[in-house]
């Protein structure tokens, strides 16, 4: 058998091999006598199926199994060649020939992607210079109030006047569709805050300006995305009557509030509950510093610092996925032009080509930056996550889960987290925190 094992590079291997037909051969007679022990065939007693039955009734799927084996011989003796470890492999291995000659012959050509290794050298000479973040009185007081606010009863306004944005309108209405009313569609005393968003688009709007006791027909469209599919992007008419006007009025700050706000303190003060307000808006204003300036400049250098190989696999997966997300904004000719020219797909990846690489780059340094620092995330955290930002948005926590496992973006959501972990950890150091 005629065999050839070679690094292309560090991340990237090539096996090639000619498995003779008498290899093929002796790997069908070993699955046959193998399965004639084991199978139930008509007329012949389990464990006792001559091999001429078994080859005669299952050739095909025996042929393919044999082939299977042989192919499988191939890879590991590949591997073991190229000292190359399982846990070291990045992905399935690619089958990139697997032709059938006339003499029975098949010749085999598979390509390994392995992870390279990732010299990191000084890394953190590298972190961009670290500004304090802290937050500022006024947006202290702000969000105070903002918070006293909307734990603050509603209230009846003191004075009639007309409907304004913000205020809190109680309403009766009716819609009709057609001059039908529909199901779901009618309240009474209902407060309805304007500027919310939360009816139809267009309705708010048309409050805006109502009096007292003023009845008014409201004309809307429902969205074409509506959820009742029997009344979206149809026109409705809600039959609208304004019983008052309600404000929340905010209570006094002080430390009666601090209290209420912050129940698991006892002798809960003013001060105190300003100091927990300040904790929160400077680690808001870090959060949002480190993800959205000081992360992608530190990763961009250690892109364009470290140099390695990467696993060609793992960067047409990238651009493959780039390919589809630019393709899914692309116009029905547009898809239809690629599909009659394959040069010109073949001229779109190699304009993402770059960006692949540099993405592929930065997965592997991120899981470099982990092992040095010595950081983790577990399955546990990546499922307290999903559960935290489902229940944040009202969504069925384990639904949730399961549709990203079955979709397999647990991994991707796993490398995020380490990869804000780790470099956090560092930023922090360069604070001095």
């Amino acid at each position: 058998m005629e065999f050839n094992a070679k690094r292309v590079d560090e991340a990237n291997a090539v096996i090639t091999s000619t498995v003779s037909a008498d290899t093929v051969e002796k790997n069908i007679e070993k699955i046959a006598k193998q399965a004639a022990k084991t199978l139930d065939v008509q007329g012949f007693r389990k464990g006792k199926v001559p091999v001429a039955v078994v080859k005669q009734r299952y050739g095909s799927k025996l042929r393919e199994d044999a082939e299977s084996d042989a192919l499988r011989a191939v890879l590991n003796d590949g591997l073991k060649e190229l000292d190359i470890k399982n846990e070291d492999l990045v992905g399935e291995p690619g089958i990139s020939k697997f032709d059938k000659k006339d003499d029975g012959s098949i010749e085999v050509e598979i390509k390994v992607a392995c992870k390279p290794a990732v010299e990191l050298g000084d890394y953190k000479a590298l972190l961009p210079e670290v500004e304090e973040k802290k937050a500022e009185a006024k947006d202290i007081d702000e969000r105070i109030e903002s918070m006293a606010k909307q734990m603050s009863p509603l209230e009846k306004i003191k004075r009639k006047r007309m409907v304004r944005d913000g205020d809190f309108a109680v309403i009766d209405f009716e819609g009709f569709v057609d001059g039908v009313a529909f199901e779901g569609g009618k309240a009474e005393k209902y407060s309805l805050e304007i500027g919310s968003g939360s009816f139809i688009p267009g309705f708010e709007e048309q409050v805006i300006g109502m009096k007292y006791e003023e009845e008014k027909d409201i004309v809307v469209t429902f969205p074409e995305e509506y959820q009742s599919k029997d009344l979206a992007g149809k026109e409705a008419t809600f039959k609208v009557k304004l019983h008052e006007i309600q404000e929340k009025v905010a209570p006094e700050i002080n430390d009666d509030l601090a209290k209420k706000m912050l129940p698991g303190e006892a002798e809960a003060t003013l001060d105190m509950l300003k100091e927990k307000i300040e904790e929160q808006i400077t680690a808001e204003s870090k959060g949002i510093y480190y993800r959205d300036e000081l992360k992608p400049a530190y990763l961009d250098k250690l892109v364009n610092e470290l140099n390695f190989a990467l696993p060609a696999a793992v960067v047409d997966q990238e651009i493959n996925y780039a390919l589809n997300n630019k393709v899914r904004s692309m116009t029905e000719d547009e898809i239809k032009e690629l599909q009659e020219d394959a040069s010109k797909v073949e001229a779109i990846r190699d304009e993402l080509k770059d960006d692949a690489e540099k993405s592929v780059k930065a997965t592997f340094i991120v899981d470099a930056l982990a092992k040095a620092e010595g950081v983790e995330v577990n399955d546990q955290e990546v499922t307290q996550v999903i559960y935290y930002e489902a229940m944040q948005t009202g969504q069925n926590p384990q639904e949730i889960l399961k549709k990203y496992q079955e979709a397999g973006y647990l991994p991707a959501i796993k490398m995020s987290m380490i990869e804000d972990k780790v470099i956090t950890k560092l930023l922090d150091e360069k604070l001095g925190k």
